[in-house]
């Protein structure tokens, strides 16, 4: 599978991410033709450019008088009626849809009624269009990418001056990895949130992959601090088959009974943790009590937080995303006496049979499990020889 990992160390824009597209290899004029095609009268500038040193890309818009307030029933026409693969057509319109979503609620009216202002400029049009396209031409299969810096401070817009991040942009990033490092400017902007939030997959530390191409898209300011780019990884997946990126559910419990714990944790794993753990631990007013730690997939959290919720009596959470390292591992089934069993091989040699396959083979056959798991590991050095 084909991934590009978005590296939003100095936040994330829309032209910011089309220049790094670009500059990691996207057909330039296919991709200018598909925003051509938007009919919206806009002029292009692509530019080789640095910062901080930094080889970088420069994408710029050029809309004169042609921006404008639009609706999101008037984008999502402009979007269909232009001649860019179904692909782009259908992630463009989502990422509309949740910019206006986002905008609705900030402003506490029906999303019919949301006047796009900056975000429904030419420009962030043909932005947004622009990295779709760009994802699209690149072959990409999946996004993911890193924690984003929002930035700090204050942003000046048409509702006046407003803290950084800016209301639509906090509400896109909730339940997103942010943190505000650098100068006290508006980093990641609504376009480059929404982008970000609709098409990444997860967010958190780089994914396995052997990188084919990397590219860096500019930003409008040169800090002094760091390099003011985006920069997108490429490449195809490796062979470590589980995510990196892990969300940790916990909670601290003093009132659930043990059986209703038990009873938890397996519905925990059966509902797809990748573990879950029970610690005695020592709470205020030295009150003994459990810590239930649960290891996520970061798209299985909020599923597994509210089954956390109505399982145990907990009335609250800590939810905070985690590195995991994998090695790759392969499978092999072996035979033995007592029927088959499978045997996980890690990248460096070491192995261990499947712990299930053992456990139903000693319960079918009355052999105790410690002599299954033995033989087992017999079984498959015999194998390898």
């Amino acid at each position: 599978m084909k991934i590009c990992y978005l590296d939003a160390f100095s936040g994330i824009s829309g032209d910011m991410t089309v220049g790094a597209l670009l500059d990691a290899g996207a057909d330039q004029g296919a991709l200018l033709g598909i925003l051509e095609s938007l009919g919206t009268g806009a002029q292009f500038k692509i530019e080789k450019t640095s910062r901080r040193g930094m080889a970088a890309t420069k994408f710029n818009v050029i809309a004169g008088d042609a921006k404008g307030h639009r609706h999101l029933k008037d984008i999502l026409e402009l979007i269909g009626k232009s001649n860019a693969p179904d692909r782009v057509k259908q992630n463009a319109a989502a990422v509309f849809q949740r910019l206006g979503e986002a905008e609705a609620k900030v402003h506490g009216i029906p999303l019919a009624k949301v006047h796009f202002h900056e975000v429904g400029a030419v420009d962030s049009i043909c932005d947004i269009v622009g990295a779709c396209a760009g994802f699209d031409l690149l072959a990409v299969d999946a996004i993911h990418s890193s924690a984003l810096n929002a930035g700090s401070g204050t942003v000046e817009t048409e509702h006046g001056r407003l803290p950084v991040p800016a209301p639509a942009t906090a509400e896109l990033l909730t339940g997103k990895p942010i943190y505000a490092s650098g100068p006290a400017l508006e980093l990641t902007t609504p376009t480059g949130a929404a982008i970000a939030v609709t098409l990444a997959a997860d967010f958190g530390a780089l994914p396995p992959m052997r990188i084919s191409a990397t590219g860096y898209g500019a930003g409008d300011k040169d800090f002094p601090q760091h390099a003011n780019v985006l920069r997108v990884l490429v490449g195809e997946t490796s062979d470590a088959r589980e995510s990196t990126t892990v969300a940790v559910i916990e909670a601290n419990i003093d009132d659930s009974s043990p059986q209703v714990l038990g009873y938890a944790m397996e519905r925990l794993l059966e509902a797809g943790a990748l573990d879950v753990t029970l610690e005695y631990v020592l709470m205020k007013k030295s009150r003994p009590g459990t810590l239930v730690r649960v290891i996520a997939k970061p798209e299985d959290r909020e599923l597994l937080a509210q089954m956390l919720f109505a399982e145990t009596s907990t009335l609250g959470l800590r939810i905070y995303p985690a590195e995991r390292r994998v090695q790759a591992r392969r499978i092999l089934e072996v035979e033995t006496i007592h029927g088959k069993v499978r045997i996980k091989i890690a990248g460096d040699g070491s192995f261990a049979p499947e712990y299930e396959d053992c456990r139903k083979l000693a319960l079918r056959s009355g052999v105790p499990l410690k002599q299954i798991l033995a033989d087992a590991s017999v079984a498959y050095l015999k194998n390898i020889r």
